[in-house]
């Protein structure tokens, strides 16, 4: 309930209290909306003060329990109203998220958005209810607003203090006449593309509102802004509350001898950190030992729970942020830089407290013994993926001369990390090679390249290691009955599963597809397809079958692992979910009996961390698109090749070869014939000329424009730009024409 609520408590003996379940009874047995009138007579042997009751009402309207309608109220739940979050997707569509988990989201048309917002929390009428689809629906009632401000571009200046504004999350897509002054003389004015944060005001007329100007945050073009901007809009958080810098800011600069005790003490063992040349936290360490044929693997993580206690202004910073946050060139990390950068980051040549793994493994990569421990460490040196690369996999002498003391050891933790990622493929995990982003600034901060991730197994050594250490950890704490935040990955969908196969049938795959094959048949397929012509299709598919893992107190195993048990253990300093396994871990070590009340606040931990989780993943998103689209904003007319990577009944998206980034083809630009959409093989074809575009097909396309306010990159086809794949096939007819 809103902090207005106010109880009017009769005197004693003379009725029952007024509050929230004794107004909805009232509600539920009249079987019709009621005034404020109709609400108070209902009210028999309750002494209350009318304004009370008034509070209480709109209370409820703020949870959702009531409705505005004319001059009364209704009962939410007796009007076939769903309340929820509205997401609206940039094509205009929109979803509500219902707040009963139970229900599947509502489709929203953009003709009955009305005057609702992204983010905003609503009531929904359902309009028509599909079997084995989303209900659709009408937004009938904003609730609550989902944001109080929004960083807007500014379009132009109307007067001396007042500029005309679009937000810039195109699913806002309102317009604001904003009062502004530069808060100091002589500080910088808005002039058109700059960017400004707006607090929203009253609605002037429709989609027209009046705001105004709370920070000029500076050029569109500045990755800096963007990166703001993209903050703002995700509510990212920003600097820490005092309380948690104070508690931060009273911890030691290095580990107590009173801390070591109670634990192991490894600092004779030459740990070693592996890392992004890049990176700053350091929290989890290894070291392989070779024991005749077999090996035992040390993983060393952070003890972040040592200095943040559960219910500590830290603590509680940390769950409301859930994870950390990672730009291009700035991070909002989940904890103070005190803790993440220093006093817990397993920096080399000092003593730093740890939570130890510590795993027997056989020749061929199986698992056996394990045991768990606090301890004391000392890296012995910090390394990168690229130095690895180079000494170990390349064979660079200079290399492996700077890293001599330690070398040894990776040659035996590479032999390990092969052994156990045969055993996980051959149990069905799927490794989906794709690659990632990168992007490369100059001195002055802007963006010079974009270029794929280098991916080489000095990565994959440090990641087979850590899914070890979790499922090792998951394990342990499932036998001995603990609480467990597990990470889960659902099945994938059944329905994109059976498209795929059937796509699949058509090509030279159909003689190694199983008779009846399914989700578990994605990890067969995949490797089928390696290093062919149908390697991009395949792969691109299977990734879109994919479901979205999260937390869950409930053990459902890890799909793309091929899991049956997995949780996070391994970065308490930038997710929140690790630090409650280490807690998990230290209450067995103690002997502390289960609490029902920690179990149950698990629940609501899980959702709201996968929630946060969720907002990481689209800022982080957002801000590589919108740099990517700056980057190419001077390249109109410049020619690219690329391949399709999916396919629309209005166009196709490239995905570019010579700089990392995607854009739009639209059948608009196509005027050599009308083309028709076949979702089920993800192809176009000209009913004409039996041009054809298909998943994956190489193409040469040529830049044609570039959008910052919708982010937008448009290509046209260079004529003859498709590879041969493109072969004519038989002019077919069908209904579903398509030429945008």
């Amino acid at each position: 309930m809103g902090a207005r609520r106010r109880r009017g408590k009769s005197p004693k003996g003379q009725g029952a209290t007024l509050d929230a379940a004794v107004v909805l009874r009232i509600f539920r047995e009249s079987g019709k909306p009621l005034s404020d009138k109709e609400v108070a007579q209902g009210l028999k042997g309750i002494v209350f003060k009318f304004h009370d009751l008034r509070h209480l009402l709109e209370d409820l309207r703020e949870a959702g329990k009531l409705i505005r309608v004319q001059k009364g109220w209704g009962l939410v739940e007796s009007m076939r109203l769903v309340t929820g979050v509205l997401e609206i997707s940039r094509s205009g569509v929109g979803y509500v998220i219902p707040d009963d988990k139970r229900r599947k989201d509502i489709f929203i048309h953009p003709k009955d958005i009305g005057n609702a917002w992204h983010g905003d929390r609503v009531a929904v009428a359902v309009t028509r209810e599909r079997k084995d689809k989303n209900h659709e629906g009408r937004v009938a009632r904003v609730i609550e607003r989902g944001v109080s401000q929004l960083p807007c571009r500014v379009v132009k200046r109307l007067a001396v203090d007042l500029f005309l504004c679009r937000p810039t999350d195109s699913r806002h897509t309102m317009s604001f006449m904003v009062d502004y002054l530069p808060p100091n003389p002589g500080d910088p004015e808005p002039v058109p593309d700059d960017i400004m944060n707006v607090g929203i005001g009253e609605e002037i007329e429709y989609r027209l509102y009046s705001g105004k100007g709370l920070e000029l945050l500076g050029a569109q073009g500045d990755v800096a802004v963007q990166e703001r901007l993209v903050k703002l809009n995700h509510a990212i958080p920003g600097p820490f509350p005092a309380k948690a810098l104070a508690e931060a800011e009273a911890l030691p600069d290095v580990p107590d001898e009173a801390d070591f005790a109670g634990r192991k003490d490894l600092r004779d063992i030459p740990f070693v950190t592996i890392d992004g040349a890049k990176a700053r936290d350091f929290d989890d360490a290894i070291y392989v030992k070779k024991r005749g044929r077999a090996y035992t693997l040390w993983v060393a993580i952070a003890d972040v729970s040592h200095y943040v206690p559960e219910g500590s202004a830290l603590d509680a910073e940390a769950l409301e942020r859930g994870n950390s946050y990672y730009f291009p060139q700035s991070v909002e990390p989940m904890l103070p830089e005190r803790i993440s950068n220093g006093l817990c980051s397993l920096n080399p040549n000092v003593p730093r407290l740890a939570m130890v793994a510590e795993i027997d493994f056989t020749a061929k990569g199986l698992p056996g013994r394990t045991d768990f421990y606090p301890a004391v460490i000392e890296s012995k040196a910090r390394l990168t993926y690229a130095q690895v690369n180079r000494a170990l996999l390349l064979g660079d002498e200079q290399e492996r001369q700077n890293i001599a003391a330690v070398l040894p050891m990776l040659t035996t933790a590479e032999t390990l990390a092969r052994a156990i990622h045969d055993v996980r493929s051959a149990r069905g995990s799927l490794d989906f090679d794709l690659p990632e982003p990168e992007i490369l600034f100059n001195f002055q901060g802007e963006a010079q390249d974009i270029r794929p991730k280098v991916r080489h197994f000095g990565h994959q050594i440090v990641e087979e290691f850590m899914v070890a250490a979790n499922e090792a950890v998951a394990r342990f704490l499932t036998e001995k009955g603990a609480p467990v935040l597990y990470r889960v990955h659902p099945e994938s969908d059944p329905t994109k599963v059976e498209a795929l196969f059937k796509l699949l049938a058509t090509t030279d795959l159909a003689t190694k597809l199983p008779p009846s094959p399914g989700p578990s048949d994605l990890p067969m397929v995949l490797r089928e397809a390696s290093g062919s012509d149908l390697d991009f299709l395949v792969s691109r598919l299977a990734l879109r079958t994919m479901m979205q893992a999260s937390y869950s107190p409930k053990l459902d195993g890890h799909f793309g692992l091929a899991s049956t048990c997995y949780c996070h253990f391994t970065s308490p300093i930038r997710r929140y979910a690790d630090l409650v396994v280490h807690r998990s871990l230290k209450n067995v070590f103690a002997g502390k009996p289960v609490s029902e009340k920690r179990a149950a606040r698990l629940a609501k931990v899980a959702e709201h961390i996968s929630r946060r989780e969720r907002v990481a993943m689209e800022a982080e998103r957002e801000i590589l698109k919108r740099v990517t689209v700056h980057f190419l904003s001077d390249k109109v007319g410049r020619r690219f090749t690329g391949v399709i990577g999916s396919i629309a009944d209005f166009g196709f998206w490239v995905e570019l070869k010579e700089v990392m980034a995607e854009g739009m083809v639209r059948l608009s630009s196509l005027s050599d014939d009308y083309y028709t959409y076949f979702p089920e093989r993800h192809e176009l074809i000209g009913e004409r000329t039996g041009r054809r575009f298909r998943l994956g097909q190489p193409v040469e396309v040529e830049l044609t424009n570039v959008d910052m306010g919708r982010l937008s990159v448009d290509l046209g086809l260079v004529e003859g730009g498709e590879s041969p794949l493109a072969l004519p096939t038989p002019k077919r007819k069908s209904s579903r024409r398509r030429r945008k």
